[in-house]
């Protein structure tokens, strides 16, 4: 991307309603309740043919560091620490308020080009506004609307006189022509299909219940202060996206909302918050389920683990606070018993001590991440399949229904992400469901399918005469 941009102004101004037109997606959650954003997101965005990269940010307010809009601020302060330019956005319709006064001070003291956009500038209410910006000492404001998309070619228009064309529209250099090699008739080994790719990157989901830990385990993760991390339940609303390299493979973090039981969930700010969360679980391939190791395994976590289960993705259970726990061998003795009983839809759960404050434990949950992709991935070869149907079957024979035998006669794997596979049954609909439940416990044993759902499902062979005339005599 050629430059970065930061949107900045006062709670309510609509900085995420056009960060969200900039992107081209509905990313940020907007909402008329002052105050919605309060971590910063950075995404690629274009204007025409202009791409850059735009970061979101809390509303600047005047409060105390320590508290949580102190805290707020302080992640905006950074965001203009990291932009090449500044887009600061006022209200026209509200007009100018103590508040835009000093926080012009603070883009003063940057030291970086700015902006002035006057936001909601359509009609006869946004005039009086708009005049008013002159006040602010940054030239002639940009009146636009965010939500309707007027004003977007004066903005287009204004960034390239701000940062001139080399940086806006830089000249990048194409990859050299490829020569095809006359040997090379496209074909590959099996094994090679079947191996994994261990340089691709990895979409991971941090999710749980509010106050876990989240925010701050990915912060410990990443070594920056990135997420807005404190004291009180729910700080978390947007699902942020981090890019992080770990042992030389990029990992893209999303941070997720806390998720509370449904009927405690009030509000349409806490609705779209944990929609956003769910978005991200189905976006992503690995899961982190944090556990608060002071009270682990209650009902919202294991309705959280069936939920990410169910989706198909690759749980991995991270026990965070794990330096306030004194017993420590007895303690996770008894965590990897209750995930066996009460998680029973995946064998062999990873269940991993953390702290997301000291950063204890951290390696040995990226490894747990690691082996837990890699059986999410896994594709085992028709042959060796059908061979293990063959073992089954000579152990342990489906069961007879009605006075007759159900024929497993073939099995194939239809997918990984998760392992998902496909037999071919002479009678599927009256095969038990404690069959199926042996299948997938032998088959996890076999190939190694620990820690993973699988998704096994019967179909009905094709029968070759079926459609056939019968012949006459």
């Amino acid at each position: 991307m050629s430059f970065t941009l930061a949107i900045i102004g006062r709670p309510n101004v609509g900085k995420s309603t056009l960060f969200n037109r900039l992107v081209g997606k509905k990313l940020a959650l907007v909402d008329d309740t002052p105050g919605v954003t309060r971590d910063r997101r950075l995404a690629n965005a274009s204007i025409g043919e202009m791409k850059f990269q735009v970061i979101d940010t809390a509303g600047l307010e005047d409060a105390d560091e320590d508290s949580l809009q102190g805290r707020m601020r302080s992640q905006t302060e950074k965001a203009i620490e990291e932009a090449d330019i500044s887009l600061f956005m006022i209200d026209a319709r509200a007009g100018l308020l103590p508040d835009d006064a000093a926080f012009s001070k603070l883009l003063r003291k940057s030291g970086k080009p700015v902006i002035l956009v006057a936001n909601k500038a359509e009609g006869r209410k946004a005039e009086s506004g708009f005049y008013e910006a002159f006040k602010l000492g940054f030239g002639e404001p940009i009146g636009l609307s965010a939500e309707h998309g007027l004003g977007m070619g004066d903005l287009h228009d204004a960034l390239v006189e701000a940062l001139g064309e080399e940086v806006v529209f830089p000249v990048i250099p194409g990859p050299p022509d490829e020569i095809a090699d006359p040997d090379d008739d496209g074909d590959f080994d099996d094994n090679e299909a079947l191996a994994y790719d261990s340089t691709r990157p990895m979409r991971i989901a941090v999710v749980g219940r509010p106050n876990a830990g989240k925010s701050t385990l990915i912060n410990q993760m990443i070594g920056d202060d990135r997420l807005l991390t404190g004291p009180e339940a729910g700080i978390t609303r947007d699902s942020i996206s981090v890019d992080w390299q770990w042992q030389g493979r990029t990992i893209k973090l999303h941070d997720t909302a806390g998720m509370r039981k449904k009927a405690r969930v009030q509000g349409k700010l806490e609705k779209l918050s944990i929609s956003d969360g769910l978005r991200a679980i189905q976006f992503a391939e690995v899961v982190i389920i944090v556990f608060d190791a002071t009270i682990p395994f209650e009902k919202q976590d294991l309705q959280i683990s069936d939920l990410i289960i169910r989706e198909g993705r690759a749980p991995v259970i991270a026990i965070n606070k794990w330096d306030l726990v004194e017993d420590r061998q007895q303690v996770l003795a008894e965590l990897h018993e209750k995930a066996e009983r009460l998680l029973p839809q995946v064998k062999g759960l990873k269940v991993i001590p953390i702290s997301g404050a000291t950063g204890e434990g951290i390696e040995k949950l990226m490894k747990a991440v690691l082996e837990v992709h890699m059986a999410w991935n896994r594709r085992v070869a028709t042959a060796r399949l059908n061979k293990w149907l063959d073992d089954v079957q000579y152990h342990h024979p489906a069961p007879a229904v009605g006075g007759r035998r159900i024929r497993l006669k073939f099995i194939t794997q239809v997918k990984s992400r998760p392992p998902t596979f496909m037999v071919a049954c002479s009678r599927p609909d009256s095969l038990p469901t404690s069959y199926t439940r042996y299948m997938v416990n032998n088959l996890r044993e076999q190939f190694d399918l620990y820690a993973t759902p699988i998704r096994m499902f019967m179909r009905k062979g094709d029968n070759p005469y079926e459609n056939r005339k019968r012949r006459n005599d």
